[in-house]
């Protein structure tokens, strides 16, 4: 069950992907096909772990060129249910270790649409001040941007 959004401190993107759900799930879960997709084009997105369980690590990595890679997200998951939701939070790391600095906790969900599947990424925030932050960092371009190069990914697979 996810938590009831929060208007003052979530932001929200969601879009009907047309895609079966598995292949949503498939793009999000393998680290090869998720790298093609997570970070906004052109940048380039590194999977350094992603230990898909309660506690497992979540770390990527992005360039501008490909080459020079800096720290993207460095966080575990909370709860992965297979074809259904991925939440995962930077305030820890691998074991449920506290992270040094902490923004948001993010809850994607997926659900069956009579066109494919319905797609929602929110980030929750821990108070209003890191919610603008994020917002003025190019929130709703940047994660609508990496929604659709996903919906692009799995619409495009036979």
């Amino acid at each position: 069950m996810t938590a009831s959004p929060h208007p003052e401190l979530d932001l929200t993107v969601s879009r009907v992907i047309g895609a079966p759900r598995s292949a949503v799930w498939n793009a999000w879960t393998d680290p090869a096909s998720f790298a093609r997709w997570w970070v906004p084009a052109p940048e380039v997105c590194r999977v350094l772990d992603m230990d898909l369980r309660p506690g497992g690590s979540f770390r990527t990595e992005i360039s501008q060129d490909g080459a020079a890679f800096t720290p993207h997200i460095t966080g575990c998951f909370l709860a992965v249910d297979e074809l259904e939701r991925i939440v995962f939070t930077d305030a820890l790391v691998t074991g449920w270790r506290p992270a040094q600095a902490s923004f948001v906790t993010a809850v994607i969900t997926m659900r069956d649409h009579p066109d494919g599947t319905e797609y929602t990424a929110t980030a929750m925030h821990r108070d209003t001040a890191d919610r603008d932050q994020h917002e003025k960092l190019g929130f709703h371009d940047g994660w609508s941007t990496v929604t659709r190069q996903l919906a692009e990914l799995v619409e495009s697979r036979p």
